[in-house]
């Protein structure tokens, strides 16, 4: 019996999640000379997470690896064929998307990150998990990179990049999200007006928190 891709990829996977564990200090010194108040109101402007992204363009910025695994499972138990991910990275959250469209039968994950030294990284992390047939990374601005050349129909989303922007993200996909199509949005509690939109009576989502940095919506008309 072949062993599924998760489980060829857990070394990678283990040495990613232990380099973004040693790079937080770093991360953390980044931010020495920004208030607290001041890193929140980055996070929140549509314009401002420029400077907060530039700080932060050597960390893994990673998701949790229970998320890692939540990705994995969504994308698997969904059968997903066509996986739209805003914010790369270094490509943990790639890897364990990529990793279920290749156990469920394979399909298209598009991403994209505007840091051009991340996507490279990515790059060289999905060649290493031979996954990188199935990923198309898109270097820029995501809005312009996701407004173009998307498939008919988009099974799953992850949303990771600059907080400010999940709705007009969701914007870009909505009309494609087939009926049970899944969004997953990491530190959502950062995207108020993305949460309100979902969270809305007769949005045409049914939108939950799961744990503490992730939101789950699900398309359901």
């Amino acid at each position: 019996m072949t062993n599924p891709t998760i489980t060829s990829l857990a070394p990678l996977l283990d040495r990613l999640f232990d380099e973004d564990e040693a790079a937080r200090g770093a991360t953390r010194a980044a931010f020495a000379d920004v208030t607290d108040a001041d890193r929140a109101r980055m996070m929140q402007s549509k314009t401002d997470y420029r400077d907060l992204y530039a700080r932060l363009k050597d960390a893994p910025l990673a998701v949790s690896r229970e998320t890692g695994s939540l990705l994995y499972m969504l994308a698997r138990c969904s059968r997903a064929k066509a996986i739209i991910e805003f914010g790369t990275s270094f490509g943990i959250s790639t890897l364990h998307l990529a990793a279920g469209l290749r156990d469920s039968g394979g399909g298209r994950l598009i991403t994209s990150e505007f840091e051009p030294s991340k996507a490279a990284r990515a790059r060289e992390n999905l060649r290493d998990g031979g996954l990188i047939d199935l990923v198309d990374i898109r270097e820029g601005d995501a809005l312009k990179t996701l407004s173009v050349d998307l498939p008919d129909q988009i099974d799953l989303v992850l949303l990771d990049g600059a907080k400010a922007l999940y709705p007009e993200i969701l914007d870009l996909v909505e009309n494609r999200l087939r009926p049970g199509a899944i969004i997953v949005a990491d530190n959502a509690d950062d995207s108020p007006d993305y949460l309100a939109r979902v969270r809305r009576p007769g949005s045409g989502y049914m939108s939950t928190p799961f744990a503490d940095d992730v939101e789950l919506s699900v398309r359901i008309n």
